[in-house]
Order: structure tokens, then C-alpha cells, then sequence
């Protein structure tokens, strides 16, 4: 395939080569960059007309960079490849892709670029994250341009551009270095008025189930004028696309010329090796490689017939006199970045954990005049309608309420009783933390087995796993070695997302505990799991003379016995199985991994802490654990943690739509067609039955399986070992889809009435699918879109278009990693988790771990500030509330001056110079941290004069000059930065 392309364009020019898929364009793109061709390469764009594009961002992103640079170029050797799907639609030409440069020191009207830059294409949002977005607040506008690297943020005075500088959108700080000019590129098409007004009026005719009929959703269907790209210039091709795939499409690509057959090159399949290079010693070998080190590790004597090329190109090639190998492997897709800002994004109506009132309801920000000063306060609503107004300075105490409660149970203000609730879980976990010390020092008394595999065979094993490791893999894999030849007993935690490969790290350890002379465990809580645990270690272990066994209900007596006879003559083997392996006596045991071990009851945990006490234990979990534990807990137990998706993971292309019989059938026989399996959510168990009658009327002879809480676990496993042996299409559940298992084969999820879930849940929801190399498709469903709230179908919009969500996928994990600190200590707190929610609960777990480890306690004095100074976050200056929240929560969990002035700087960059009421805001921050620090409990003022009380209660009396608020905040400040010196 590559061999044609290489031969053909070494002599031959054309302006469009055109192959099947993605995968595909980018093995030409190789060979015709070797043959010497300055190659463009178009996504594979399937969308039909009327779809709602903002699902196909990327793509479109993708196809404006790729032509802009096209049409710029000068040179005579240029190749547009593309796949075939993508040039069945016109596309823009050099018209539509005309840039524009933003100078420094230009004259800049704002409402006209405004005006320009949204008939670009490009979307006005807060936060920009994203190629394609813009946001302006008063006189600085973030970018980020089409085709470029990074964001630019442009700083103007009056309307001169002042300084043009690159900002990180992870970070939203910009950089240093002032830049002369900026190219903007546009998104799909640059619209003069006129053109924008006709696309306008198209939209709104448009037939489309677009969530939001606008230019981001369905321009590129309503600008008239696009070119047929396939008319326009030359094509050529290898095939005829002649098969069904494309037989409404056969009249029109007919045309394309195909390739002719290689007749000087073939392409090669063949293992590098000095054996290899010895056997065609007599012809010119042309090794690639992306980098000098590759070369070094091979230890090739340079002959006269070898040439090292240093190319990322990965093809290989062979002639009569000609050898073109290439040592490259394919390089994972670059991953957007998560945003860092937006974390703990509070909704009005959210519940929230306040640490001295309990469990309330967040009712948003308001502004109050108190002692004649306005300042802002978070308001929350408690039983009998009673309501908390928080100074915003002390928004540390507020917590996000995440629990397993359906319906949170709202505290009464004043009574105290939330301080006995507190207190009664104080108690119980002393005794956890206790417990948990206990056990590492009884582990640390224990000498440890010292576990090592012979470095040629784990060299082999590694080699034979059938893909390169992630970073996080590899170094997982050798911090566990490390540990197991230490001659120290283990227990460490690996964490990672289901498929992001920690059952291969825990096959080495099991490889080096089998090889090392010793038996190794492997415990999980569904036959399910036991059941695809045992596949991969068959598969994985075979040639390597590893013994598997399997302990389940669906065990034979036979299989039993003999593995009961191997575990008590002390064989080397693995035996993966139930809580059933706990019956089993074993002599040998060197190893116990422990997969999800939060699933397994008390009992269960009890003897496994019994058989385990002098064993190395590997715990895998597929939820991460909260840092701040992970640090309490660090001298008790080691930690791994995968963060990092497998190379062709690819993103799932997400779809809202309004409920409709014909989205139903076309995504499910979609699936079907290319012979996968498809989950669909509904999350009332009493309306389910309806929900399958509906399907089986669209769809007669789909087979469905039907699963929920209230269904029996053994006949839920059963009948879920069917769905992985593929007897059923669809699995029709609620949003507990089951987490551990593993289904590469289901790449296509329907979730009914999606705006009713939080972004946190769509989001795992969506990640159920898309864990093989195959693209997976996600629809979230909503009954009618015009009954929607703003803020909900700005969510939706959101997911849609970013199919890796910024940062929602950061409050996503955030969710997750609370709950990740639950299983940690296990399902029987989830009483005392419900009364105090999870972030509380996890803070006072770490303070008793602390304590116990005579490790200072995270106590935070606070200060009591009764400051007649109007101080806030002005929403002139920062428009959006949750953007004004997010810094106010910052602010307050700052623990000294040098953290707050971190944060004011960064707010300067983005939103400008301060105005005078959030210029005082930052002082009292900086006056709240600097008390804290020297033990002082309360600060006041009554025009003029100043008191502060310390700890022990003595008075320092200030008189500042005057009684206005900047000359009250700097008197106090001048005596705190001279106290703290």
C-alpha cells in the first residue's frame, strides 16, 4: 500500500490523494512525505447534512488548519490526503480562510472585531480552553487561534493593543515574552456581514435536532459558496470505492484516477535485527528513526551501505537494491490538557457541608450592607427556611455535600447538633485510624519475602505484552519491583481508570512472585471479574509456563481438587477467585493482589487481612484516592496511581439530541452493523419495562437484557456473562453500568433523559464506553429542548462539544476522588459519610491519621473579622458568578501572604487591574492569612480605631489616619508585616 504511494509520487504530482480513514491517511501521509511531497492531511469527517456539529469540533477545527496552511504555502510539491468521506462534503477554499494579523500598537474597535471575530466562526465563552474560543472582559481578550499552539492573551489601553502575550489555558497565566503580532485563522469560514446574515437566516430554516441552532452547530451546512474539492483539483486513489459503503456515492467518485500497481518497491514486513541487515549486506539500507537514541540502543556497526535518517516517519519498504526501514512507533494522540481553574464549580441548589453547621443548601452569592460596608457572603438555606449568610473570606469552611444519599437530610442551625454528630464520628474514626496504623506497624515488623525474576525471562515477559506501557504503567511496574526485592512486606494501592492497564502491571508482579518460587492470590469480588481476570492471565502467561487457576461458583470439583493439592504442596502458580479462595489453605503464598477490595464485606476483609499479614498485597481500585489522604497515608501505605489512557484510545464522540425514534435506530444499528454491543441508561427501574416495549417496537429482533439494583446478584452475573459472550445487543440498565468489568466490545451508550443526571455523572457515564481502538459514540437523550433551563443545555452544550470535557472532566475526578477516600475506609462508614459528607469526613480521617502519627494537625485558626470595610470581588470586574466563587474558595484556602499574592497576580493577568473594592478584598485576604499565622482570633474596627485580640485574649489597640477603608486596611497590614518579621 505504502510501496505504490512512495513509487507513484516520486515521479507523479496531484492535489488530492484520497484513502479509506484516518488510519489510513496518516500511512500515505508517511510514504508520500518520503517521497518528497509537503503533505496536508484532512480528518475523516462523516457527519450528514443537519447534524448538529458541535459533537465534530475536532474534525472541523482540524480541516480549517489543514487548508489554511495549504492555500499559504508556496511550494509546487503540495498534497492534500484525505479520506473519502470528508471530500463527499464542499469544503472551504482560500477564500473563506483568509487570516487576520492583530499588530502591536493597532487601533482596535472592540464592538467591530466582536463582531468580526464571532462571523470567524469562533465561540465567545468565560474560560478560554480551547482552539476556536474567545472571551472578552473589559480590555483584555483571550484567544485561542485556529492551527496555533497556545492561547494569546491581548491587553488594550482605551483602544491601542498594548501587549499581545501566549497564556496557558490550564493555568490561564500568561507568559512573559510581549509579542509583535498575532494571526488569527478562521473557524470553518470568514463571513463578511452580508454572507453572515444569509448563513444566519439558512440556520434558522435548517431542519435539525441542534440542541442550539447556531453558527458553531450548523454553519458549515449554510455557507453557500464551499468548493467541491474533488472537482476542483486532481485525485488520485488505490481503490475504485466501489463496495456498498459507497454505492449513493459510486457516480461521483468514479472519476478519482487510481494508483497504478508498485512495480520497483514492496512493502516490507519484517523484525529489525542484525541478521536482517546481514542478509541484504549487499544493498543501501535507509534506517529511520524520530531520534539519534534509537539508533545508540541498537548497537548497529555503521557500514558503507547503511544511512541513518533521522525522520518520525514510520514505513517500511524494499527493492531490488533498496531497503527503507523505520525503528518508529506510533506516537499517542496529543490529549487536551484539563483545565486547573474551575474546580469546585457550586450550582445554586447544590448541598453543601459547612464544618461548624452541617449540611445546607447553597442559594448563591449576595450582596449586603453590614456596619455601612458592603461586602459579599455565600448564601445558604437550613431547615424551617433558615438562612447563613458566610463571609466569602471564610469559604474554606464550605465543603460540596457528595455522599451516597439519594436526598441529603438539611441541618438545623443554633442547636448544636451537628457538633454531636461530629463528635460521634470523631470516635469512630480514631478507631479506623487506629486500626489502620496498627496493621502498617504490625506489617513493618514482618519480614518481607524477597521477590526477583531472572532479568532475561522479565525481559521477554515484557516484551511479549503486545503494546508499548504508558508512562504511568512503567513507572508503576518498577516502584513495585523495587519494593518486592526490598526484602520490606508491600502493601501498596495502584489506582487507575478500568482499561487503563492495571491488571497488566499487576501480571508483572505476579510474573516475579510465580518466578521467585511462590504462590500468588488474586482476589476479586464477581465471578464476572474472576471470570476475565482468569482470560488475560491465560492469555498473558502461556508461553511462560505460568500454572492458572481459576476458584469460582462455576468451578469444576476436578478444577477445585487439583488446585487444592497444587496450594498445599506449595506449587508455584496463580489463582484468581471469589472470597471462595478464602476457604483454601495455601503454604506458599508470596503474593496477594486484591482487585476493588471496598466491594468485599467485613468478614471477607478480615481473613484476607489474616492470610495476608506476612505477603506483599497489591490493592487495585478503579476510583482515585483524595491527595491530601494519599499524603496522611503515605507512611502507611505506598502508592501507584495510572493516569495516562492507553495510545489508540480515541474520544468519544458525543451527541445531544431530543428523543426521537429514528436517533435510536440509527445509533443502535450503527453498532450493530460493525458487530458491537450498545448500552442504554434509564434511570427509573419502574418505567423500564415501558422503555424496553418502545425499543423492541423500533427494533423486533433485538436481543435485550434488562438489569437493576433490585435484581438478584447471582442472576445479574449469569446473565452478564452472557452479554460479554455477545447473546445479547443491548444492555438495558440504570446508571450503575457495571464499573469493573472491562466491555471493549460496547462502544456506543444512550443515556435517556440526560439533562436529569450532574456533568460529574455524564461524564463517567460516557467513559463506559470507548475502551478499545474502535471510535465510540455516546447520545445523551433529553425529552424537549425547549424546556430546558439556560444553565442545562449550556452543561449539554459543553459535553457535546468537548467529547473530553476541560473542566468538567476535573470536577468529574474530583467527584470521584472523594469517593475514592470512602471505599478507602470502607462501605460500613456510609452512615457517618451521609451524616457529614465525604470531603468533611476524609478532612478529620487525615487530622486523626495525623495526630496519631504525632504529625501536626491541619487546624486552621480562624480569624473572626469585624471589619467596617466594604471588600469584594467586584462583579463589574468579574462577571460570572462561578468564576467569582472559584477565587473567593481559592482566596479562602490560602495559608500565607506569598499564596494570596499568587492568586491576586493571576487575577490581575486575566481580568485586568483592580478596581478599589476588590483591591481591598485582596488586603483583608492578606489581613485574614498574616492574623492567622501570629495567633490572632479577632479583628474590628469602629471608624478610626482598630483592636485585635490574640489568642490569650490581650488587645493590641491601631488608630489608623483617617476613617476611610484603604487607610484602615494599610494601618493594620503595616503592624501585621511588622509582627511577622
Amino acid at each position: 500500500m505504502q510501496a505504490e504511494i512512495y513509487e507513484y509520487f516520486l515521479k507523479n504530482q496531484k492535489d488530492i490523494l484520497v484513502s479509506k480513514d484516518d488510519k489510513e491517511a496518516a500511512q500515505f501521509a508517511d510514504a508520500a512525505t518520503l517521497a518528497g511531497k509537503e503533505v496536508y492531511v484532512l480528518p475523516d469527517f462523516r457527519a450528514v447534512y443537519g447534524d448538529d456539529l458541535r459533537s465534530y469540533y475536532d474534525e472541523l477545527l482540524n480541516i480549517s488548519k489543514e487548508l489554511n496552511k495549504f492555500y499559504k504555502s508556496k511550494s509546487k510539491n503540495k498534497l492534500i490526503i484525505s479520506p473519502v468521506k470528508t471530500l463527499l462534503h464542499k469544503l472551504p477554499g482560500k477564500k473563506h480562510l483568509q487570516s487576520k494579523t492583530i499588530n502591536f500598537a493597532d487601533k482596535l474597535n472592540l464592538s467591530e472585531f466582536k463582531d468580526e471575530i464571532v462571523r470567524f466562526g469562533y465561540e465567545v465563552v468565560d474560560i478560554v480552553e480551547l482552539s476556536g474560543e474567545v472571551s472578552f472582559r473589559g480590555e483584555i481578550i483571550d484567544i485561542f487561534p485556529v492551527g496555533s499552539e497556545s492561547a494569546f492573551r491581548i491587553l488594550l489601553d482605551d483602544n491601542e493593543v498594548e501587549s499581545i502575550r501566549s497564556f496557558d489555558v490550564t493555568t490561564q497565566l500568561s507568559e512573559k515574552i510581549e509579542l509583535e503580532s498575532l494571526e488569527i485563522v478562521p473557524f470553518i469560514a470568514s463571513l463578511n456581514k452580508e454572507e453572515f446574515e444569509k448563513a444566519s437566516q439558512k440556520i434558522q430554516n435548517l431542519q435539525s435536532d441542534a440542541l442550539i441552532s447556531d453558527l458553531n452547530s450548523l454553519g458549515f451546512w449554510a455557507v453557500d459558496d464551499f468548493v467541491d474539492y474533488l472537482s476542483e483539483f486532481s485525485a488520485v486513489s488505490l481503490y475504485k470505492f466501489d463496495d456498498e459503503e459507497f454505492k449513493e456515492s459510486f457516480e461521483y467518485l468514479k472519476n478519482i484516477e487510481i494508483l497504478p500497481q508498485a512495480t520497483k518497491f514492496k512493502d516490507l514486513s519484517a523484525t529489525f535485527s542484525n541478521e536482517f541487515l546481514a542478509f541484504h549486506k549487499n544493498k543501501k539500507i535507509k534506517i529511520l528513526a524520530r531520534n539519534s537514541s534509537i539508533f545508540a540502543s541498537l548497537n548497529i556497526e555503521k557500514t558503507p551501505n547503511l544511512e541513518f535518517v533521522l525522520s518520525p516517519l514510520i514505513l517500511n519498504l524494499i527493492s531490488r537494491d533498496e531497503v527503507i526501514i523505520s525503528l518508529n512507533k506510533p506516537l499517542s494522540k496529543k490529549r487536551h490538557k484539563k483545565s486547573s481553574i474551575v474546580i469546585d464549580e457550586l450550582k445554586v441548589g447544590d448541598y453543601v457541608v459547612h464544618s461548624e453547621y452541617g449540611i445546607g443548601k447553597f442559594i448563591g452569592l449576595e450582596l449586603a450592607r453590614v456596619m455601612g460596608a458592603q461586602r459579599e457572603f455565600v448564601a445558604i438555606a437550613y431547615q424551617n427556611n433558615d438562612k447563613l449568610l458566610l463571609p466569602v473570606e471564610n469559604l474554606n469552611m464550605i465543603d460540596r455535600y457528595i455522599a451516597n444519599a439519594e436526598v441529603a437530610a438539611l441541618d438545623r442551625l443554633g442547636k448544636g447538633s451537628f457538633a454531636k454528630i461530629k463528635e460521634k464520628v470523631r470516635e469512630k474514626l480514631f478507631a479506623i485510624a487506629s486500626r489502620i496504623i496498627e496493621m502498617a506497624a504490625q506489617r513493618e515488623l514482618v519480614e518481607g519475602k524477597s521477590l526477583a525474576s531472572n532479568s532475561n525471562e522479565y525481559a521477554k515477559f515484557i516484551s511479549h505484552a503486545g503494546f508499548e506501557y504508558t508512562k504511568d504503567q512503567a513507572r508503576s511496574i518498577e516502584d513495585i519491583q523495587n519494593e518486592l526485592k526490598s526484602g520490606k512486606v508491600m502493601d501498596r494501592l495502584l489506582s487507575g481508570d478500568v482499561g487503563f492497564g492495571k491488571t497488566e502491571v499487576a501480571m508483572n508482579a505476579i510474573f516475579t512472585a510465580v518466578k521467585s518460587g511462590y504462590q500468588a492470590l488474586f482476589f476479586v469480588p464477581t465471578t464476572l471479574l474472576s471470570s476475565q481476570h482468569y482470560k488475560s492471565l491465560k492469555e498473558r502467561f502461556r508461553e511462560f509456563e505460568i500454572p492458572v487457576f481459576r476458584l469460582d461458583r462455576f468451578s469444576t470439583t476436578a478444577g477445585k481438587n487439583a488446585l487444592k493439592k497444587a496450594l498445599f504442596d506449595g506449587t508455584p502458580l496463580v489463582c484468581v477467585g471469589t472470597h471462595a479462595l478464602l476457604g483454601l489453605e495455601a503454604k506458599n503464598i508470596g503474593l496477594i493482589v486484591i482487585d476493588e477490595e471496598h466491594k468485599f464485606g467485613v468478614k471477607q476483609k478480615e481473613k484476607l487481612k489474616e492470610i495476608s499479614s506476612n505477603s506483599h498485597v497489591l490493592s487495585m481500585s478503579a476510583t482515585p484516592i483524595p491527595r491530601s489522604l494519599n499524603m496522611a497515608l503515605s507512611s502507611i501505605k505506598t502508592y501507584s496511581t495510572l493516569l495516562t489512557p492507553p495510545k489508540d484510545r480515541q474520544d468519544v464522540k458525543t451527541l445531544v439530541k431530543e428523543w426521537d425514534e429514528k436517533v435510536v435506530k440509527e445509533a443502535i444499528l450503527r453498532e450493530l452493523r460493525r458487530g458491537g454491543q450498545i448500552f442504554y441508561v434509564h434511570n427509573h427501574i419502574a418505567s423500564m419495562q415501558g422503555v424496553e416495549k418502545e425499543l423492541l417496537q423500533i427494533l423486533p429482533n433485538l436481543r435485550i437484557l434488562t438489569l437493576h439494583s433490585k435484581i438478584d446478584q447471582k442472576i445479574t452475573e449469569e446473565e452478564v456473562m452472557k452479554f460479554l459472550n455477545k447473546e445479547y445487543d443491548l444492555l438495558l440498565c440504570t446508571s450503575i453500568v457495571e464499573s469493573g468489568i472491562h466491555m471493549p466490545n460496547v462502544n456506543t451508550i444512550i443515556v435517556n433523559s440526560a439533562n436529569k443526571f450532574g456533568i460529574a455523572d455524564l461524564h463517567q457515564l460516557r467513559g463506559r464506553v470507548g475502551r478499545s481502538d474502535r471510535q465510540a459514540y455516546c447520545y445523551f437523550l433529553i425529552e424537549d429542548k425547549n424546556a430546558l433551563n439556560k444553565d442545562s443545555l449550556k452543561r449539554l452544550v459543553a459535553l457535546e462539544s468537548n467529547s473530553f470535557l476541560g473542566s468538567g472532566s476535573v470536577l468529574a475526578y474530583h467527584d470521584l476522588e472523594i469517593r475514592g477516600g470512602g471505599n478507602l475506609v470502607g462501605e460500613a462508614q456510609s452512615g457517618h459519610i451521609e451524616a457529614i459528607g465525604y470531603s468533611l469526613y476524609l478532612r478529620m480521617l487525615e487530622d486523626e491519621i495525623n495526630a496519631l502519627l504525632n504529625k501536626k494537625a491541619n487546624v486552621i485558626n480562624n480569624v473572626d473579622m469585624r471589619l467596617n470595610v466594604t471588600a469584594f470581588l467586584n462583579s463589574d470586574y468579574i462577571k460570572e458568578d462561578r468564576l467569582r466563587l472559584e477565587l473567593y474558595r481559592r482566596l479562602s484556602k490560602c495559608k500565607d501572604a506569598p499564596s494570596v499574592y499568587e492568586v491576586a497576580s493571576e487575577m490581575e493577568d486575566r481580568f485586568g487591574k483592580f478596581d478599589i473594592y476588590t483591591k481591598q478584598f485582596v488586603d483583608v485576604m492578606l489581613i485574614k492569612v498574616m492574623a492567622q499565622n501570629l495567633g490572632i482570633k479577632a479583628i474590628s474596627n469602629y471608624e478610626m480605631n482598630i483592636s485585635l485580640t490574640k489568642q490569650n485574649d490581650e488587645k493590641i489597640v491601631l488608630k489608623s489616619r483617617s476613617k476611610d477603608d484603604d487607610d484602615i486596611l494599610a494601618e493594620i497590614l503595616a503592624y501585621l508585616r511588622k509582627e511577622s518579621k
